[in-house]
């Protein structure tokens, strides 16, 4: 060795520095802040960031296929095409079904029909229809029941005297920020427990919380109180809010892929509020059975009679907040029933962050499924359209064409 050069005491590599190709997932504890980008690849990945549990489908079968309908969207004195109105609003996946069929499905953002995108907080409407499906089965006595008749654990909290119904119409009158922008907003609190997969942290949480207004007396929207409304569920039940979906609701609409819940934790208690992730078509077939009044297609009845119309009766006007959420004035949502917006003409909806919807019809036997990315209000410019404007517009239209 020649004396004056430095002898190489860099160590072998070691096979796990060895650059191999490595996919990066966004993270999951800015959940409710990504960026559109994100947005729209995180959203088809949520069994990767998050603990699921899968809601396991029986024998699918075919949705009846009719001719597919013709529209164009009216907006601001000119006519989009379907194509135009999919790109102008971030829009992954439309459904439409009239009448039991499916009369236009289309997918953009590269979102491929058996791919599960999350459902946001439209999964609400679901859990809460759930709540129907254990009344009729005796699971669940009366709607009346205090909470803690079925989550003894939360004796001594806030939610004390609260019933199963307040959970269901937002009133239980807990004190709670739903503002997805401010990180130390409750719900931004929730969502680091769930990406931290903390055994126990979402019911930790909502213990903590404190009350705003009586029970009963007040529209409050609260994600928290959806979580508790599935932990009810199970309890009731004795069994997982996944598997009590799978065999009330996935296998008896025959649903024609496997859907799921997020955890709170490995092996842990689903959400039952917000980002499930489930398939176009499979949303649009829990779309057809309220429509069908609870009934399958098969002409098995699920949930109660008289429930979808008890969930589509107001419980609470909505409080003026157009400028806080546009969406529920350019939608013309005037109050909220059983975890469903209603509209001032007739319609029912499920709302999710970001653009998903579920609109519904009974009358008119109407279903639209909307998968989207709005963006986040941090990265929409001045220039954005009003993208619930845009789907407002759509559904006249369709409600219009024969």
């Amino acid at each position: 060795m020649n004396p004056h050069t430095m002898p190489d005491t860099t160590p072998p590599t070691a096979a796990h520095d060895i650059a191999l190709p490595t996919e990066h997932l966004p993270d999951g504890d800015d959940f409710l802040m990504w960026p559109p980008c994100l947005q729209s690849h995180g959203y088809r990945n949520v069994d990767r960031l998050f603990a699921t549990r899968v809601i396991a489908r029986g024998t699918p079968r075919e949705l009846v296929r009719g001719q597919e309908v013709q529209v164009q969207v009216p907006v601001g004195g000119h006519a989009l095409s379907l194509g135009q109105f999919m790109d102008r609003n971030n829009v992954a996946g439309l459904l439409v079904m009239r009448d039991a069929a499916v009369v236009l499905e289309r997918y953009g953002l590269g979102l491929r029909a058996d791919e599960r995108w999350s459902t946001m907080s439209t999964v609400k409407s679901m859990t809460a229809m759930l709540v129907g499906a254990a009344v009729g089965d005796g699971a669940i006595a009366d709607i009346a029941d205090p909470v803690t008749h079925y989550l003894p654990q939360l004796a001594g909290s806030v939610y004390d005297g609260v019933t199963v119904q307040q959970l269901m119409t937002m009133s239980s009158g807990v004190r709670w920020s739903e503002e997805y922008g401010d990180r130390d907003s409750d719900v931004n609190r929730y969502s680091r427990s769930l990406a931290g997969k903390v055994p126990g942290g979402v019911l930790q949480l909502m213990r903590g919380l404190q009350r705003a207004e009586p029970a009963g007396t007040t529209w409050r929207y609260n994600t928290g109180d959806t979580y508790l409304l599935g932990a009810l569920v199970c309890a009731a039940t004795a069994m997982p809010l996944a598997t009590y979906m799978s065999q009330r609701i996935w296998q008896p609409c025959g649903m024609e892929f496997d859907a799921y819940y997020t955890l709170e934790s490995d092996d842990g208690t689903e959400i039952g509020g917000s980002r499930a992730g489930m398939a176009l078509r499979d949303i649009g077939r829990f779309a057809q059975l309220v429509l069908n009044d609870g009934v399958t297609s098969q002409g098995e009845r699920v949930l109660p009679q008289g429930w979808v119309d008890a969930a589509a009766t107001p419980a609470f006007a909505l409080p003026d907040e157009s400028q806080r959420s546009p969406h529920r004035r350019t939608l013309g949502l005037v109050a909220y029933g059983y975890s469903w917006w209603l509209d001032n003409d007739g319609g029912m909806w499920a709302l999710g962050h970001c653009g998903q919807r579920i609109y519904i019809h009974r009358r008119e036997r109407l279903a639209v499924v909307q998968l989207a990315v709005y963006p986040e209000p941090q990265y929409a410019s001045a220039r954005e359209p009003d993208r619930d404007a845009q789907l407002a517009s759509l559904i006249r239209a369709l409600r219009r064409a024969s």
